[in-house]
């Protein structure tokens, strides 16, 4: 045998065995294990699932392939209507502290909003992140956040719905660690990711309880019998079930879990975070057991694919979302994950737009279930506040209105 062919054969061994530990070992690196534990009625021993069904949220949402959706998404040759490459924003700087029962509410972007009330600062889903994606990749912000990092006060406590890119933003969960120690509550298995960057995080499953005190935060499965509201509480958060899924890469589809969460404070009465999900009444009912809220934060955007679309099975749109407000009543919502980052079809303002339409049409007042503006605060009516009801039998005419249609 030639020296030529002697180094064309090793080249091939090489090449063969490089792509045979290649195929045992990539896989597994991106697929990861999160999560260990018994099986039940949203965990088959190996990933998480919705009871209700999960083909809804495999298919891609505009048909096709997802490699091909994914080509025409970023190419920008999906025929979307434009967005603006930025909109102007004008920070805000909290107050260091909002005692007794006042709750202060500042929308900072997409689905990140603190609440002040009662003494406590509380972050949901904290982004802050000019990009939502691996690598520093993905969506660019077209909005600065409505805080700046350096005006954030104290935080408290912080709640991490799932581990998209745009809820778990390591880098900002990383700042927020190393300057305040607040205490952090996610959904089974997203604790290893948060783990993984240096975060320590306390992991709930549907129906799971934390209590934080003066002390910190306890795991509880049952809260106090017979009241909930347990001696030295300054809140509890209940992980509920929402409809969505889970991944930081491809091949680790469903590793871990999705939540929302039921946020008990005490004299200040109770808020509705539901993370990121789509309409499933299932969920719904189930999260309206344990209020009346005084505040739901709500999911309107990234809602279209394809031209026309108003929902789909991972993200709710302006009709869902109003559907889901009525059926928890709550006294107020805040619509957020819209006008931040782009994620779908539709157009920058079509969200906000589409909801004030369909909150007038359906005879309610229409600052019940209001944009604040990214940055401004505004304070949360009482629970019991007075209200008018909303029709839900006239929201298909509703939806089909003109007005409504018309939206890009």
């Amino acid at each position: 045998m030639t020296t030529a062919l002697k180094i064309v054969g090793g080249v091939a061994l090489l090449i063969v065995v490089l792509f045979g530990l290649a195929v045992t070992i990539v896989p597994r690196f991106l697929d990861r294990i999160y999560y260990r534990g018994p099986a039940g009625d949203h965990f088959d021993g190996e990933r998480f699932f919705n009871p209700g069904g999960d083909d809804d949220t495999f298919r891609p949402p505009a048909g096709g392939s997802r490699a091909g959706f994914l080509w025409r998404y970023l190419a920008k040759r999906d025929g979307r209507p434009p967005w603006p490459d930025s909109v102007a924003v004008s920070p805000s700087k909290p107050p260091a502290r909002v005692e007794g029962e006042r709750m202060l509410v500042t929308w900072i972007g997409h689905a990140t909003v603190l609440v002040q009330t009662n003494g406590l600062n509380i972050l949901t889903d904290p982004i802050w992140s000019e990009r939502t994606g691996p690598w520093g990749r993905g969506p660019k912000r077209v909005a600065a956040p409505g805080v700046r990092f350096e005006d954030l006060p104290k935080i408290d406590l912080v709640l991490v719905s799932h581990n998209h890119y745009d809820h778990m933003d390591l880098p900002t969960l990383q700042r927020l660690w190393q300057r305040d120690r607040p205490a952090i509550v996610t959904s089974l298995g997203n604790d290893t990711v948060l783990r993984s960057a240096g975060v320590p995080a306390t992991a709930l499953d549907w129906g799971e309880s934390a209590r934080l005190t003066g002390t910190g935060l306890m795991r509880e499965e049952r809260p106090c019998d017979p009241d909930p509201w347990c001696p030295g509480d300054r809140a509890q958060v209940q992980a509920a079930p929402v409809h969505h899924w889970g991944s930081r890469w491809f091949a680790d589809r469903n590793r871990a879990l999705w939540s929302g969460f039921v946020l008990r404070l005490g004299v200040s009465g109770k808020v509705f975070f539901a993370g990121d999900t789509g309409y499933k009444t299932d969920w719904v009912a189930e999260a309206r057991r344990f209020g009346p809220y005084r505040l739901a934060i709500l999911p309107i955007g990234a809602f279209r694919f394809v031209p026309g679309q108003m929902g789909i099975a991972s993200h709710m749109g302006p009709i869902d979302a109003v559907r889901a407000f009525v059926e928890l009543d709550a006294a107020a919502a805040l619509p957020v994950h819209w006008g931040t980052f782009r994620l779908s079809f539709e157009g920058y303002d079509t969200p906000p737009k589409m909801l004030a339409a369909l909150m007038r049409c359906t005879g309610a007042d229409p600052a019940r279930f209001a944009g604040h503006g990214i940055g401004q605060a505004f304070d949360a009516p009482p629970a019991k506040a007075p209200r008018t009801p909303l029709d839900l039998s006239r929201l298909p005419a509703c939806a089909n209105s003109p007005e409504v249609k018309a939206l890009p």
